[in-house]
């Protein structure tokens, strides 16, 4: 039986798309092989690849001057390969939202100075600095954001305006909202939390921006290789790829970033309306700065956190438990959450109010 899987990563995948991978793994596109058995070279696989840029220059409106890449390591490589790529002049802002934020400038201090133009920690990060107000660094290379964040459930309700090229981790929110991709110099996302399995990570890169990367960066780490080889370098995480060309179809398919966005909206209104309604349930997130993608509550008793989650587990509601830095629980609602999925969540927990509050 299929639970609904409120993980924040790797997390659900629409289930249509998996019936599709299903139905095609052992003959992919009349090959007679596994997509996980073709070579990256064969011009069947190197379609999925032209395919999946392509879905993403498309759903996103990605400008011709910026390349789309498909890169192995996770978002968390691109902490780095962000500095080896764009830090000429050693000096670069960050704004320090969530745990992964943290990491990013942690990571970019090894490079050069790292600037924390910005930080909610003070309140556990449950709001986004006004970027309006932050002092932004004159010639520095690049302002980094982490756009959502998994962990506390915040995100940028605006994006800072600012000289030096904005660069944004949006792992946790591709694909879930309208964005303007003019507006940034670099878009990166880890692809398991919204898009597919793990081992995939989207850049999107203005190409004037990553035409010199600092003489020590590696060469899997340099942006412009492999926009010049087509994400085919090395041989890239192929089944990944395959998954996030599939989910790319099928988001067009339901209408583009306008519908989901729309569709998120509705799921997450609802998800808040219910805990802000609550006697039990509680999000300390400022309302201005909730995240669509990610909704963190807590009943105010460890125990009965607990319970919360054993119990759910038994009613098919699965992967609800709380990051270790916050506790309670949490509720990944990506794309592939269905809104019936929602609404059974806050049935249920409502039937827990009942019998524990």
């Amino acid at each position: 039986m299929r639970v609904y899987n409120f993980a924040a990563g790797p997390s659900a995948l629409p289930l249509e798309v998996l019936e599709k991978a299903r139905d095609e793994f052992l003959d992919f596109n009349g090959t007679g092989m596994s997509v996980t058995e073709i070579s990256h070279r064969d011009k069947a696989y190197m379609q999925v690849v032209a395919e999946a840029e392509n879905s993403v220059r498309e759903l996103l409106k990605v400008p011709e001057d910026y390349c789309v890449i498909f890169v192995q390591g996770g978002a968390s490589t691109q902490f780095a390969a962000v500095p080896l790529n764009l830090m000429k002049n050693g000096v670069a802002d960050y704004i320090v939202t969530g745990n992964f934020a943290k990491k990013a400038w942690q990571e970019g201090k090894l490079y050069g100075t790292a600037n924390k133009i910005g930080d909610s920690s003070d309140k556990i990060y449950t709001y986004i600095p006004d970027v309006d107000k932050l002092n932004y660094t004159d010639g520095a290379d690049y302002v980094h954001i982490t756009s959502n964040n998994t962990i506390f459930g915040s995100r940028f309700d605006k994006f800072p305006d600012c000289k030096a090229p904005l660069v944004a981790d949006m792992s946790s929110e591709i694909f879930s909202r309208e964005i303007d991709v003019k507006k940034f110099g670099v878009i990166y996302a880890g692809a398991q939390k919204n898009l597919a399995p793990a081992g995939v990570t989207i850049v999107i890169a203005k190409r004037e921006l990553i035409q010199e990367p600092l003489n020590i960066c590696p060469t899997m780490l340099r942006w412009k290789v492999q926009d010049e080889n087509g994400s085919l370098y090395n041989t890239p995480p192929a089944f990944s790829i395959y998954m996030a060309n599939l989910v790319l179809n099928n988001l067009k398919n339901k209408g583009g970033i306008k519908a989901i966005q729309q569709i998120n909206e509705y799921k997450s209104g609802l998800l808040y309306d219910f805990i802000d309604g609550s006697k039990l349930y509680k999000n300390g997130v400022e309302k201005k700065f909730r995240s669509i993608m990610n909704v963190p509550f807590v009943t105010g008793s460890e125990e009965l956190d607990a319970k919360f989650v054993a119990e759910a587990k038994k009613a098919g509601l699965v992967s609800l438990k709380g990051h270790r830095l916050v506790g309670g629980m949490r509720a990944s609602i990506y794309n592939a959450m269905p809104v019936d999925g929602v609404k059974a969540l806050i049935e249920f927990m409502k039937k827990f109010e009942l019998e524990n509050a």
